[in-house]
């Protein structure tokens, strides 16, 4: 905080979360006074307890996960073990310094004053925060989202880890219960299963990953049932502690069940933090979900004020919110030069074993949509590679408009799905059509990318072959 702290409550911009908002800040800005407020760490979600330190501790889970299964190939390995706490020192010994180190650097800056507490609104661009009032002439709300806890009869009573927790647990569990089935759910849920704990996903849906296309969510819920112990089509009536950890009383499919473990994770979904933003008071209209409204360049209904990243709504991916932060950066220095978020299908992945990439709409949406379109669905294994790690679960179903030729939903599970769905992504958002991705450049021979090749003809051979009403 500068010397002069309690004399300067007037700001040229105010941020309210240090993620991606972070970055809002420019060279450009160096004769603005900014007040940054982060009461959390520098870095956001993503940094701190979400994507990345999520994705360092999935790789020694793949490394683990295929030391389990390669006699099929002729190898013979075990996995023999995991050292939690060394795997956690690890990942959070690299990232904890960086966090530090973009706090001491906002710190160090003449023109920015840093609030390492929580604010909330109290008028139009006037906040609260640590007892003092501040004003902007501009303000950027980045607070993003935190984890949803469900009303369950119990829950308030027991200990119980989230997404923010979970992962500097001081010791692998030896028996964990997930509460939820969506991407957190699964892609925690491979880390400690590959890693040697026990894994019980607990999920009210009778399939995994249900925002996923429904072909997707069916395949991966029937090889997740050969790792995992799945209660699905769940309603929890209870949780309570045990005296080796937590149990639920459930109602399932099955009939009435007692799950008994040693740690709760709670992964039933997010909620953005606009509510603890008292984001009303500043005149700041939000949806029925709680997300904050914004138009096509970021702003809010609140004249200055502009809302970036998943307390928007329009996205929970971290590469989303760092391009509506450049733009949000652009627009407060070039207000009558306005540049809009990116409103292009936005690709996605989620990090379990196997992985999943997307794009685009899923069949139902297109569907909905009463638009004529075709789909195609092409296992990994019928490309050479695919066929040589004897690949019998992955595939590649891409969604296409037979009116203009183009991927409108690309849909993968299995190895390396977050990268091959980049190669969909590129073509999609340079507008090309199917033909064009397919023909238009060389596959390398025999690499797994060729999964992708032969998909796109087989759409295209089904463009050719389309009906049209008559």
């Amino acid at each position: 905080m500068s010397s002069d702290f309690n004399a300067a409550r007037h700001y040229d911009l105010i941020i309210i979360g240090a993620g991606s908002g972070n970055s809002v800040i420019g060279p450009e800005m160096d004769g603005w006074r900014i007040a940054m407020i982060e009461r959390g760490l520098f870095g956001g979600t993503c940094l701190n307890r979400g994507c990345i330190p999520s994705k360092m501790l999935i790789y020694p889970a793949d490394l683990a996960e295929h030391a389990k299964d390669s006699s099929r190939y002729g190898i013979q390995t075990e996995f023999l073990g995991a050292d939690w706490p060394a795997i956690v020192h690890r990942v959070f010994g690299r990232i904890d310094p960086i966090a530090e180190g973009g706090r001491q650097y906002r710190h160090s800056l003449p023109n920015v004053d840093v609030y390492e507490h929580s604010a909330h609104f109290v008028g139009e661009r006037e906040l609260e925060v640590d007892g003092n009032r501040i004003t902007g002439d501009r303000v950027v709300i980045a607070a993003g989202a935190r984890s949803f806890i469900p009303e369950v009869p119990g829950i308030d009573d027991v200990p119980f880890h989230t997404s923010d927790s979970i992962l500097r647990i001081a010791q692998q569990p030896k028996h964990l219960i997930v509460l939820g089935g969506g991407f957190i759910a699964t892609e925690l849920g491979h880390v400690f299963q590959a890693l040697g704990s026990k894994v019980t996903i607990v999920n009210r849906g009778h399939w995994l990953l249900q925002a996923e296309d429904e072909d997707v969510s069916h395949r991966f819920t029937e090889v997740a049932d050969e790792r995992f112990d799945l209660v699905l089509g769940t309603t929890v009536e209870r949780v309570y502690r045990t005296d080796t950890g937590i149990g639920l009383q459930v109602v399932c499919d099955a009939g009435p069940r007692i799950i008994e473990g040693d740690v709760l994770l709670v992964a039933a979904g997010r909620i953005p933090n606009s509510d603890e933003l008292r984001v009303g008071a500043g005149g700041i209209d939000i949806d029925q979900m709680g997300n904050v409204v914004v138009d096509q360049y970021g702003r809010t209904s609140a004249p200055g004020v502009w809302a970036l990243g998943d307390i928007n709504g329009r996205h929970q991916l971290k590469h989303m919110a760092n391009g509506e932060a450049k733009a949000v950066r652009h627009n407060l220095t070039h207000p009558d030069d306005l540049h809009e978020y990116d409103n292009r299908p936005a690709p996605h992945a989620v990090f379990t074993s196997p992985q999943i990439g997307a794009v685009g709409v899923t069949e139902r949406q297109a569907q909905a949509s009463g638009q004529s379109y075709v789909t195609i669905t092409h296992a990994f294994g019928d490309a050479a590679y695919g066929w040589a790690m004897e690949d019998t679960t992955g595939f590649c179903k891409l969604i296409g408009d037979p009116r203009t030729r183009t991927v409108i939903g690309a849909h993968l599970m299995g190895h390396q799905a977050s990268m091959l769905v980049q190669l969909l992504v590129q073509g999609m958002h340079l507008g090309n059509t199917a033909d064009e991705m397919a023909s238009g450049q060389v596959w390398i021979h025999p690499a797994l990318s060729e999964v992708v090749e032969q998909a796109l003809l087989k759409l295209v051979d089904a463009f050719d072959s389309h009906v049209w009403p008559t």
